[in-house]
């Protein structure tokens, strides 16, 4: 590949992620501490993230698949971003907000699918290549993280403004990526594919049913790590908790890095079991450590992320670019966006509160008390109970395809 060709790619992957992590993380600190929102409002703002990636992928999937250049797509959904994450520093109200951000939603979750096929198009060696390329995401994220931290930024509308900047910077930069027209231009259009139900067709292969099936048992112990392990370190006593959870994204890199020699090893299966202990023993790590002489278990929990995360969404990113049909990438990048990000972690952004609610007490005094224990064990069992799925049911000798160094 084209050193100029990669240097593209990795700074559209940094780019998109960098938009993203500007506000995702802070976002509710900005609803509820400078907006004065309710819990049960912020939590809505939030969970547009989550609707907006059940509904948009498909249909910018099947547009980027049968009718306009996904680059072209890419440059149009991050202008209209840019303009609706101006409008969000301009709203003080709850329904203003929510509407703003489902729509700048809407804009942005399409592009996390179509920036993978775009590049996945352009491999020669999807599974020696895309690890590299794709670590960009995760130093945008860091890169982001640091400056929002640095500017202290997090209860500010700045953070939307920073976000909107880049977006225009991302729109322009989209044109000068590789052309890649619509695979699927000139097939018969049905009521069926405007839907985007023809990745559904992926489906009747057993194996990928069962990979369909456990994506989205998975994002629901993840959305629990999400949401709570931030408040469940700083409430232990875990000295600097932002700084500390950075070393699941620095995981992350390094792990990536790894992801090529990985693939020639391990089988998708093998991948898929590995990563799902791993979130099991992070659960377990989460459950029994403490701020004191066992504070080592909560940072070899966050530091297990990389392989957490790596070995289940970013080896089913690519094990569903090569199952999918050349026409139907996109829309099938976009359908397991839509099972991922939407379907599971909607579900679990849900099951996340009740859970919490369920383990905690209000003691004699008034005082809250939260059974952190409990609440860990149950998502490390759920883990569990997902590699048992995989282990008896996703039975392929399938491996990422990778060509020799």
């Amino acid at each position: 590949m084209p050193i100029s060709l990669k240097a593209r790619l990795c700074l559209m992957m940094f780019l998109n992620y960098v938009i993203w992590g500007a506000w995702y993380v802070t976002i509710t600190a900005y609803l509820m501490k400078t907006l004065n929102f309710s819990g049960t409002e912020a939590g809505a703002v939030f969970g547009t993230a989550a609707l907006a990636s059940m509904i948009s992928p498909f249909f910018i999937g099947l547009v980027a698949d049968r009718f306009f250049a996904t680059e072209k797509v890419l440059a149009v959904l991050h202008l209209m971003g840019a303009g609706l994450l101006f409008c969000v520093t301009q709203a003080t109200g709850f329904a203003s907000v929510y509407v703003l951000m489902l729509l700048y939603c809407l804009c942005f979750f399409p592009t996390i699918g179509l920036t993978n096929s775009l590049t996945l198009r352009q491999l020669t060696d999807a599974g020696g290549q895309f690890p590299f390329i794709r670590m960009f995401a995760t130093i945008g994220w860091i890169a982001i993280g640091v400056t929002i931290s640095y500017l202290n930024v997090q209860e500010s509308a700045t953070q939307f403004l920073l976000a909107a900047g880049m977006s225009l910077a991302m729109s322009a930069f989209c044109l000068t990526l590789p052309h890649t027209p619509p695979a699927g231009k000139g097939q018969k259009i049905t009521a069926r594919s405007l839907l985007g139900l023809d990745a559904l067709v992926m489906l009747k292969k057993r194996p990928y049913l069962v990979f369909v099936v456990a994506s989205v048992l998975a994002c629901i112990p993840l959305t629990f790590y999400f949401v709570f392990t931030a408040k469940y370190l700083v409430e232990v006593g875990v000295a600097n908790v932002a700084g500390t959870m950075t070393l699941g994204q620095l995981s992350e890199v390094g792990v990536m890095l790894l992801m090529p020699l990985i693939f020639r090893k391990i089988t998708v299966r093998g991948v898929f079991i590995l990563g799902l202990a791993c979130w099991s023993l992070r659960y377990g790590l989460l459950a029994f450590g403490n701020a004191g002489a066992a504070v080592w278990m909560f940072y070899l929990a966050i530091l297990l992320h990389g392989f957490c995360f790596d070995f289940f969404f970013m080896t089913g990113q690519l094990y569903t670019d090569q199952e999918a049909p050349p026409h139907l990438r996109g829309t099938a990048q976009g359908f397991l966006t839509f099972l991922t990000y939407g379907v599971g972690m909607f579900i679990g952004s849900m099951l996340s509160g009740v859970a919490l609610d369920y383990f905690t007490t209000t003691e004699s005094g008034g005082a809250v008390k939260h059974n952190w224990t409990s609440f860990w064990i149950v998502c490390g069992g759920g883990a569990a109970v997902i590699l048992v799925l995989v282990a008896l049911f996703f039975q392929t000798r399938a491996k990422i395809e990778t060509k020799a160094a």
